[in-house]
Order: C-alpha cells, then structure tokens, then sequence
C-alpha cells in the first residue's frame, strides 16, 4: 500500500505536519512514513580545509582537530535527527496513527523523494521550514522545489491543524485541475466534504464546458457540489473567499493555463500561500 510521506525537519510546522497527515493516513486508510533528510554537510559536518596556509605540523593538527570536529558535528546531527523523527512518532501516536515508519536519509529532499515516489500516495509539508523568517513570512526554502519535482498530490500544511469540513477547488479547466477532480473523485481523501468549484474571471467555452463536466463527475461519486463562477483576479478572489472562512482547506493545480499559474512562479499567489491560514493542497 502507498504511504502518506511526512517532511519532518524539527521546524515548529512539525506537529501540524504530522496532524495534518495523521487526518489524511484517516481517511484514506494509509501507512505514515515521516521522513527526515539531513543534508550532506549536516550528515557529515564538512568544514572547511584550511591546512595548506599552515606548515606541515600545524596543519596535520589542524586537520586532526577538524576531522575529530567533523565527526563529533556529524554524530551530534544524527541524534538531533533521531530525536526529531522520534518526537514526531510520539505525535503521530498521539493522533492516532497505528502503521508508523521513520526513516532518516542523507543527502537531497527532493532526490529522496523521487527515489520513493512509487510507493507514495501523498506528500505533507510545512509551510515554513526550520530555518525560514517568520518575521518575513518566508516560505521554507524546499517548498517550491517538492511542489515543481513531485507528481504525487502536495499537502502544505498550515501552521496548526483545525477539522476540515468544507474545501474550496479553484478550478480553471487547466490538466492540473481535471487531474485534481479525478484524484478526488477516484479517492477517499475528500469524500464527505462539502466541495466548491469556484472559476474565476470570464470563462472560456471550454473552461464552463469542463467545470460543467466536473460538477456532474464528482456528484456522480457522491460528493455534495457547488459550482460558481466569479468576476476579478483568480488569486484576489480565491484569496478573499479563504479570508471570509469559505473553507478549510483549498485545492488547487500547481500549474494551470490561467493565472492561478502565477501560484508557483509568480510573486502574487505566491503571497497567497504565503499568508493563507488553511491548508494548501496541490496538484501538478
């Protein structure tokens, strides 16, 4: 069975991290594995070799100094990494979640996510990693790089973990918006919530044509829809109808035709993620 993947990195998005998959391993009846990836100058605790500006016995201590530093770096980075995949298990129990695996690799986040990809049903990720600037509201500096790799489902969890009754689909008949409707309608992920189609702007014939075509799919698997469609900017809109409390978790395609597109590579829904208080799960 394919696993719900946690990116566990000690950051305080950790709990909601592991709530947040905890409510998806519920529904969908799937594994957890939180997953930890020290990089390799953490794995290793790499410094630099200073030792050809000294002579040869005040470098061959240097060196000696430095390889017994970078070993007591590298062992101490470890026990962190152990105790933070520890503490998370801990929460996860909490939580409920009886099929819990922990894994720490070392190396590249997105590397290591390829290499498990096969087996991986869904990806939760914090908002903000452990080094980001809240004070700035920086992204964590991961993010963009998981949700432009990966090609399973994204969920970037909110600072805190709230039930998530009603979900807000921005959809603009793009693929990586049909690709969310039939991973909805396929799975039980979403199933029982009161789902939202909300388009944005002046549709195009098709656009209305595949909402239409998507209200009628996920109604025919027995989800309650509504369908809508609205005038303005699709981030300005999508962004006031989360601030109004129309739902408590919005899903979205990571890239689209419309400019939802500017999500990922634009600046303006970039702040949108950036400053949303729900979750974000994403589609590409």
């Amino acid at each position: 069975m394919s696993s719900i993947v946690a990116l566990i990195d000690g950051s305080v998005y950790s709990t909601s991290v592991c709530d947040h998959a905890a409510w998806a391993a519920a529904r969908i009846g799937a594994p957890v594995e939180l997953l930890h990836v020290l990089g390799r100058r953490l794995a290793t605790g790499t410094a630099p070799d200073l030792s050809a500006h000294l002579d040869a016995e005040a470098g061959a201590r240097l060196l000696e100094e430095l390889a017994a530093h970078d070993e007591a770096a590298g062992k101490l980075a470890q026990r962190r990494a152990r105790a933070i995949l520890d503490a998370a298990r801990a929460r996860m129990v909490e939580d409920g979640v009886g099929d819990i695996t922990t894994r720490l690799r070392q190396g590249d986040l997105v590397e290591t996510l390829h290499e498990m990809e096969a087996g991986t049903a869904l990806v939760v990720i914090g908002k903000r990693g452990e080094a980001a600037d809240f004070a700035q509201l920086h992204l964590g500096s991961n993010l963009e790089r998981i949700l432009r790799a990966s090609r399973r489902p994204v969920l970037v969890a909110a600072r805190a973990f709230r039930p998530i009754a009603r979900v807000l689909l921005a959809f603009d008949g793009g693929p990586s918006a049909m690709k969310a409707v039939a991973h909805i309608a396929e799975g039980r992920l979403l199933h029982g919530l009161a789902l939202r189609l909300l388009l944005v702007g002046t549709p195009s014939a098709q656009a209305a044509t595949r909402l239409a075509e998507a209200t009628a799919t996920l109604r025919a698997r027995g989800f309650a829809v509504t369908a809508d469609t609205l005038p303005g900017q699709a981030e300005e809109v999508i962004a006031e109808a989360v601030r109004q409390g129309a739902a408590d978790l919005l899903v979205m395609g990571a890239y689209g035709r419309s400019r939802i597109r500017t999500l990922i590579i634009g600046s303006t829904t970039t702040a949108m993620i950036r400053s949303c208080l729900i979750p974000v799960l994403l589609f590409r």
